[in-house]
């Protein structure tokens, strides 16, 4: 019988700069309460899904939206740079509305045509694919046949997901948009040559009830 690994990809919860629409990157902001609601209700949704380990970005919050996610199981959180978010350079910090005053053209390339993205002092998104893929792929490699918890950002997201879709670098941010602790699942069937896409930004978690 071929080995499945299962990929459970997830985007963090909500964080405060988020909320203030300012660029994150490399640099880190706390969940906000709603973000933190996100991943107990994804961690509540999950709790009878078996996962084997979790692998997390190191900033710190993917590192407390896999800690929600996990619950009380004993499973380690494998922290990692290289699931990081797209490092924005002089951006990181800046409100979103600035950055496209301040710089019009790279900001427009940055959402519309990423293969034209030039960073200030930061990461191209080719250089991101760089840093991710490889070790998506020592990933999955060294956990065949098990369920992989991945808690990462919006570009690891899309860039992740596109590998597993075969789109284009400059099809990056098509549809659909990856909502904090939004979750994709990817099966994997060793000797198959495609990998099969159940679930891509799923957000059906979300308790509408919740009041910030």
């Amino acid at each position: 019988m071929s080995k499945k690994t299962t990929l459970y990809i997830v985007r963090h919860g909500q964080t405060e700069w988020n909320v203030e629409r300012r660029m994150q990157g490399h640099m880190d902001s706390p969940l906000t309460a709603l973000g933190v609601r996100q991943a107990q209700w994804l961690g509540e949704a999950m709790k009878d899904t078996a996962i084997d380990c979790i692998y997390a970005s190191s900033s710190g919050r993917t590192d407390m939206t896999a800690r929600l996610i996990r619950g009380e199981r004993d499973i380690p959180i494998i922290s990692t740079d290289a699931l990081k978010e797209i490092h924005m350079g002089d951006w990181e910090g800046q409100l979103a509305d600035e950055l496209q005053r301040a710089y019009p053209d790279q900001f427009e390339a940055f959402w519309y045509e990423p293969t034209e993205y030039k960073s200030v002092n930061g990461e191209t998104f080719e250089e991101l694919r760089h840093r991710v893929l490889p070790y998506l792929q020592s990933m999955i490699a060294d956990n065949e046949g098990k369920s992989i918890l991945i808690v990462t950002h919006t570009v690891v997201v899309k860039t992740l997901m596109a590998y597993f879709e075969h789109r284009l670098p400059d099809q990056l941010w098509e549809p659909p948009h990856i909502q904090p602790t939004s979750l994709s699942q990817i099966e994997i069937i060793a000797g198959e040559p495609q990998a099969v896409i159940v679930q891509h930004g799923d957000t059906s978690h979300y308790q509408a009830s919740f009041q910030e």
